[in-house]
């Protein structure tokens, strides 16, 4: 488990303690050569051994997870033996007598910390997906110290003076193009952590990394109690007028799960707008729902996160100023495609004058639609989806309760997303019932390569529920690796809001979209064609992660793709054409919202992570402060955020302030992927659209190329030139043409 291996698993238990001795190591030896290749050869470390359920691989196929066999009382002993088996690993790297080289050190640390890495992939799975009181408490006990076991390996002073005489050796060495980027980024990602540091900063960087383990954790779980334990409590049916019988019925039951029955209760989900908002016919109740999302886990209701912001912001920012960094962005941004923080902001600045103008033209609109429909009163937030997809229907004919009609989820994965794969790729999927999971509703499918070969398993897990945090997202059980000779155990994770027992499960355009999104991401997992774990698959950049997966999106309305998929749940019929070509059209419309808060939460995030020590200092303790700085973030950049509030506000950003917290200075990525994702596609219609040839040529070129090279290159081979914004401006309709 190389230092990239290491910093993503860092990611899903945040940040981190230090345990760095003062040992160094010095290439010059007393010994002869032949003295030491004699020592070498004897040199049989003894590793200890671990028991329980996670100490060797899964015996089921692909060594997938056995979840009949994992109880919560596993988890504590596997992670404490995983701990003691690497370090045992790693110390046996620094005392081989043997000159530092290649293999007795770079590979040796990506072999180490096998047992570690089985209990972690389920574990994190398992709390963002189905915790219970129980993982969560575990959760909070053992982020702290796999974070000071982590860096005990990363900022140990003798295994990095092995690293770094193979890296100072690199211009002298044969090696693969993978073998050197595995060295490239193990000796970067060490400095990065702070092997270059001396003594007395370490100690610092400790003290940080402990209180960031902590603080992320809980305010991860914090945000999600705020989403999940306080849901919207109505008396009437009445105050749900506009939502359809079943969803009323379904909101009863909800309320007497929670306690209230007799009342209806409506669910949070993640972001700050929410689904339900644009049926609701009482505006009381839409006002009562958006403010619920808005102002949670601000203190209202009894949550409150604004301190533990400030304190997370202040102790990145105090990390960064120990490197010789001015802000978190800068030190954080190392090895993200766009790599300075100023690149990501042109990027995203460049867009704001014609966002906000948009916005407010989209608000004026509104305000038409208002009065014409009798209002007294402006937009806000919680009525703009309404009369947004008022104006929508009118000008576009596009009703969202009659497009959903088309959209059954099982068609949407089996003949939409699956069969998008086998056209492109060639690859098919088989379902299959004998393999457990960790929830009734998992889907678990076997996918082949077009040669009938066996190329890993996909989970799929659709429906919202309590236990899990909200959004979406990939991940690996098992990575790819030529080295362990495993195969990509890959799952995609959706909060898609369950229909009533009994009903057919319909989803909106946007869950189906989101859908060939995550698929994307899985693609980019399955794909993976690496010897390391630590470079495979997904294991990629920050801004460049979401690429493969926004050019998947492009599928879902291809006109072969649709006609095999979107049918009419009751009637079989088809979905028109000109149905399709209205929601494209439309998709145009409303860019004032529908981008101005994913621009508004990327630029928020920079601005959180522009603070200089001193800066986030003042904010901790006084919670009015991280409002006022939140809303000062964007309003002194032009952005109307009284009507178009960010994605997420501050309170409830779990990309970038919880454990994992990879967005931290990152969330720009979805809009800097965006332009890779607008360019390709202009890309494939040029080339033929959707054949069998362009599929295997953007595996060959991105999806199999993992962490292996430089992106810019990457995006080079594929489409024979650098990316273009043009494209992107042009589907957003900021072009001004």
């Amino acid at each position: 488990m190389t230092a990239r291996k290491i910093a993503t698993i860092l990611t899903t238990v945040s940040a981190t303690a230090l345990l760095a001795g003062c040992a160094t190591y010095s290439q010059g030896t007393d010994m002869d050569p032949i003295a030491e290749a004699e020592a070498a050869a004897d040199y049989n470390p003894v590793i200890p051994e671990g028991t329980g359920y996670f100490a060797s691989d899964s015996a089921l196929p692909f060594h997938a997870p056995d979840f009949t066999q994992i109880s919560e009382d596993d988890y504590v002993p596997a992670f404490e033996q995983g701990m003691t088996i690497q370090l045992a690993e790693v110390q046996a790297i620094i005392d081989n007598p043997a000159a530092p080289s290649f293999d007795n050190t770079i590979v040796a640390l990506e072999k180490s910390g096998a047992m570690l890495g089985r209990v972690a992939s389920v574990f994190f799975q398992l709390t963002g997906t189905n915790t219970t009181d129980g993982l969560d408490a575990i959760n909070t006990e053992i982020s702290p110290r796999l974070s000071a076991h982590f860096d005990s390996i990363t900022l140990n002073p003798a295994l990095f003076a092995r690293v770094k005489a193979v890296y100072d050796n690199r211009a002298a060495m044969t090696m693969t193009v993978e073998d050197a980027m595995l060295l490239e980024t193990t000796y970067r990602d060490m400095v990065q952590a702070g092997a270059l540091l001396s003594e007395t900063e370490v100690e610092q960087v400790k003290a940080i990394n402990t209180q960031l383990s902590t603080l992320t954790t809980e305010f991860g779980q914090l945000a999600r109690d705020a989403m999940a334990d306080q849901p919207l409590i109505v008396d009437t049916r009445e105050e749900l007028a506009g939502m359809s019988d079943s969803d009323i019925q379904a909101a009863a039951d909800f309320a007497a799960e929670k306690g209230h029955p007799g009342k209806f209760a409506i669910a949070l989900q993640n972001t700050t707008q929410q689904p339900v908002l644009p049926v609701l016919e009482n505006r009381a109740t839409r006002e009562a729902l958006f403010r619920l999302s808005h102002d949670r886990a601000d203190g209202n209701r009894g949550v409150d996160t604004r301190d533990l912001i400030a304190r997370i912001a202040l102790l990145r920012a105090e990390k960064a100023a120990l490197f010789g960094k001015p802000d978190w962005a800068s030190y954080t941004m190392y090895d993200r495609m766009a790599q300075e923080p100023r690149t990501a902001l042109d990027f995203m600045e460049q867009m704001v004058p014609a966002l906000a103008a948009t916005q407010r033209r989209e608000a004026e609109m509104l305000n038409e639609a208002i009065r014409a429909d009798g209002g007294d009163f402006t937009v806000q937030p919680w009525d703009w989806y309404r009369y947004a997809n008022k104006i929508k229907a009118e000008q576009y004919d596009l009703d969202e309760d009659a497009v959903m009609e088309y959209f059954v989820l099982e068609n949407v994965l089996e003949d939409g997303i699956f069969h998008m794969a086998q056209e492109l790729y060639g690859i098919t999927f088989e379902r299959r019932t004998d393999l457990p999971t960790y929830h009734e509703d998992v889907w678990v499918y076997t996918v082949f390569e077009e040669d009938g070969s066996e190329l890993g398993l996909f989970y799929f897990d659709p429906f919202q529920r309590p236990s899990k945090r909200g959004g979406a997202w990939m991940g690996n059980f098992v990575d790819q690796s030529y080295m362990t000779g495993n195969k990509p155990v890959i799952y995609n994770v959706l909060n898609i809001p369950k229909a009533p027992e009994g009903e057919v499960q319909l989803v909106s355009f946007d869950w189906v979209n989101t859908a060939f999104h995550e698929f994307g991401h899985a693609a980019h997992g399955m794909f993976a064609d690496q010897k390391y774990e630590s470079l495979s698959g997904t294991a990629t950049a920050r801004d460049f992660v979401e690429y493969p997966s926004q050019v998947h999106e492009m599928w879902a309305v291809w006109p072969s793709i649709l006609s095999n998929y979107a049918k009419h749940y009751e009637t079989g019929e088809t979905i028109p054409a000109e149905m399709i070509e209205r929601i494209e059209a439309a998709a145009k419309f409303n860019q004032g919202y529908d981008f101005g808060e994913v621009v508004e939460a990327a630029l928020l995030d920079m601005q959180w992570h522009a603070l200089s020590p001193e800066q986030a200092r003042e904010l901790v303790g006084n919670p009015d402060a991280v409002d006022a700085f939140e809303r000062r973030s964007l309003t002194d950049l032009g952005l109307e955020i009284d009507l178009v509030p960010p994605r997420y506000r501050s309170t409830y950003f779990n990309h970038i302030f919880s454990s994992p917290a990879g967005y931290s200075a990152g969330y720009y990525s979805y809009l800097w992927t965006e332009m890779l994702d607008r360019d390709s596609r202009k890309w494939f219609r040029e080339n033929g659209g959707l054949t069998r040839a362009n599929g295997q040529h953007y595996r060959d070129t991105v999806l199999s190329r993992g962490g292996t090279m430089d992106y810019f290159e990457m995006f080079e081979n594929f489409a024979g030139r650098q990316p273009d914004v043009q494209p992107m401006l042009e589907a957003r309709g900021l072009t001004g043409e």
